[in-house]
């Protein structure tokens, strides 16, 4: 039997297409010295295409897998391939209004050797022979919307980290939280302290400057303003360094909180805060972050059936299993609030 509409029923569409999980990996060659980024790359657009879903009509389709990974010259910065990429194509179709591009990138590092250089004369590792030194991701999100005209596009950026996993084997408690008869949670003056990190900053929007080139090729970079986006490689290792840091270096009075010296040693700040706030203050032009810690629990094996203590006390337990459930989730979104930040 056909399936017939309803003449009388009313609709509205707010269409978004695209492809999802498009892989690519670029070697840019400077002589003998190599570069190598590897992507995961989905790509969605909006605009006047409510036609293929209503009628069928694929002319008004663009296919996005299409991609520019090897004519762009910033191919190399996930922010700017992906903001050159979407850029491309609002200006390129007419009927296109908006393009969102993700960017995951995986780690391919430089192995570490003797006596190599790169161009600049900087000892950096080995010249074309690369380690995957981490399961950590960079994430990049980008929406370049020409709304407004296709000679007024606006970029809008945020990045990150995902699935960067830590641990420290002390320095870590968790204690005074709240009781009653449901609770079965013991008290521990020290623990190991495990999460994943997910990290996401979010920069101030961006004027773009509408290609002017047949092919709608042409990108231009703004100017490179520490902690802006066109200073997205350094803002991204600040960030990681950032997390790091603060990750290793503080005790952990519990998973949402750190204890620091100054200015007194009783003094609580909370770790995801403090994270953010410096991520903030050193980068002044990332507007919003967020940080989600899902705690990764390892608990003390009670070996006293064969005759070795190994629970009490808990710092001094050595053999811990693994527990991937159930587990904590913590998250925190710190907004810029003054200038400067």
């Amino acid at each position: 039997m056909p399936f017939e509409i309803p003449t009388d029923l009313q609709t509205s569409l707010h269409a978004r297409y695209g492809k999802d999980q498009i892989r690519v990996l670029r070697v840019v060659r400077e002589g003998n010295w190599h570069h190598v980024v590897e992507y995961n790359v989905t790509v969605l657009v909006e605009g006047d295409i409510d036609s293929s879903y209503t009628k069928a009509d694929n002319s008004v389709v663009v296919a996005t897998d299409s991609n520019l990974a090897k004519v762009s010259p910033h191919v190399l910065v996930p922010e700017y391939f992906a903001l050159h990429l979407g850029t491309h194509i609002v200006s390129r179709y007419f009927h296109i209004h908006k393009t969102f591009v993700k960017i995951e990138q995986l780690r391919w590092s430089r192995i570490p050797v003797n006596n190599t250089q790169s161009p600049e004369g900087a000892a950096e590792g080995h010249s074309h022979s690369f380690l995957r030194d981490g399961n950590d991701k960079r994430v990049i999100k980008v929406e370049v919307d020409g709304s407004a005209g296709k000679d007024k596009l606006v970029g809008r950026v945020s990045a990150g980290i995902t699935d960067l996993l830590v641990l420290k084997s002390t320095g870590s408690s968790f204690e005074s939280f709240i009781r009653d008869e449901y609770t079965t949670l013991a008290e521990v003056d020290d623990r190991i302290f495990s999460t994943a990190v997910d990290l996401e900053y979010t920069f101030a929007q961006v004027d773009l400057t509408a290609p002017t080139d047949e092919k709608k090729l042409d990108f231009k970079l703004g100017e490179s303003v520490k902690g802006s986006v066109w200073n997205a490689t350094d803002v991204a290792q600040r960030a990681r360094d950032i997390t790091l840091e603060v990750f290793a270096e503080d005790d952990s009075a519990s998973v949402q909180v750190i204890r620091v010296s100054s200015p007194s040693p009783s003094l609580l700040t909370a770790t995801l805060y403090k994270m953010a706030q410096t991520v903030l203050t050193q980068n002044s032009g990332v507007q919003v972050v967020n940080y989600s810690l899902p705690n990764k629990h390892y608990i003390p094996v009670d070996m006293r059936y064969i005759g070795i203590e190994n629970v009490t006390p808990p710092s001094k337990a050595e053999v811990f299993m693994p527990i991937a459930a159930p587990r904590e989730i913590f998250g925190a979104e710190c907004p810029a609030t003054s200038a400067g930040y």
